[in-house]
């Protein structure tokens, strides 16, 4: 069998049915494996104690996120006139000459309109996620809020414990008492959450980054130790989810992260691409009770409207079965609702 065999591909978001929270699928020869969870919160036990955090990446890559990029152009005139004004530096960059404007420039360019900040849209993603882990599911009622990647990149910055009410002000510019950071590196602010959790029921931790991470050799390693400490009771279960910011992530870690074999059943990785994202329910994708009955019964058919699979005694909230690699689609039927993915 190939490695491209072997290996399970998770459908993005925007490919996946409303109802369902994630799909993978794995080619093994003729059959392909599928698994999906049904999207939903935790209920019951699993919806309680939960203890949560948000760490918006502050590496000197995510700046433009947090509207510190200058966009647009400043016409040759008025360059001009900033030039007779004094207004224009000269800076050497590897010994190249190059004319740039001072501060008193680009703020009568950003009032005249020839520039413009980009959109802090790390403001935007945080307080949603701020908000509704917030309201939906932390024990307290509080989410902890932190900039991490600052300094040298191992820095990280606390913003504070926010209400749910505190979001829609809440103001997300960047670290204050730290510069962004030169390096991504994550294992500092695992660790911070890690610990500041350790005596909750149970917890969830959602990073905001572009993806590229120094340190992830020692981030795989630290999450090993998690999976196991998780697995011997020795700490209560986290789990983390990377959340893709632009149209320059790294998926590549973001995929090896959340298909990491820890040696245990324990999966604290999940990834996910904010622009692909149909709702923040996602989250909750691998967050699932494995026993919890979703259904009381359920049928499964591929393409062809062969039955797979039958669920007559319930249909749990993760479900596994196999189909032929070469149907193009299944249909979920529960009760009146056919759901194709």
């Amino acid at each position: 069998m190939s490695q491209e065999e072997s290996r399970s591909h998770q459908l993005p978001s925007s490919l996946v049915a409303q109802e369902l929270g994630e799909v993978n699928v794995q080619i093994k020869g003729d059959s392909a494996e599928v698994l999906f969870t049904v999207l939903m919160e935790p209920g019951g036990e699993e919806a309680e104690g939960w203890e949560t955090g948000v760490a918006l990446d502050s590496s000197i890559s995510m700046k433009w996120a947090y509207g510190k990029k200058l966009e647009g152009k400043i016409p040759t005139e008025i360059m001009q006139e900033y030039t007779s004004k004094g207004w224009i530096e000269q800076q050497n960059a590897d010994g190249l000459s190059i004319k740039s404007v001072n501060k008193e420039a680009k703020q009568d360019a950003l009032a005249r309109g020839f520039l413009k900040k980009s959109e802090n849209i790390m403001e935007s993603l945080g307080r949603k996620f701020i908000e509704y882990l917030s309201s939906h599911l932390d024990a307290h009622g509080k989410t902890n809020v932190v900039y991490w990647a600052c300094g040298k990149g191992n820095e990280y910055e606390i913003v504070g414990d926010i209400e749910a009410e505190n979001c829609s002000s809440l103001k997300l510019e960047g670290p204050t008492k730290h510069t962004f950071g030169e390096d991504t590196k994550l294992v500092p602010v695992l660790k911070y959450f890690w610990d500041r959790f350790k005596n909750a029921k149970r917890a969830m931790a959602i990073f905001l980054t572009d993806g590229h991470i120094e340190d992830f050799e020692e981030v795989k390693q630290f999450s090993i130790e998690m999976a196991k400490a998780v697995e011997e009771n020795k700490h209560i279960f986290m789990k983390c989810v990377l959340v893709g910011v632009g149209d320059a992530i790294s998926i590549e870690q973001m995929e090896e992260l959340d298909d990491l074999d820890t040696g245990t059943s324990v999966d604290i990785w999940d990834h996910k691409i904010a622009k692909e994202m149909r709702s923040l329910l996602e989250i909750f994708a691998e967050v699932v009770d494995e026993n919890k009955i979703v259904a009381p019964t359920a049928m499964i058919y591929d393409d062809k409207g062969k039955l797979i699979k039958k669920f007559s005694d319930g249909m749990s909230a993760k479900v596994t079965f196999e189909m032929p690699a070469s149907s193009k689609f299944f249909d979920l039927i529960v009760g009146e609702t056919r759901i194709r993915q």
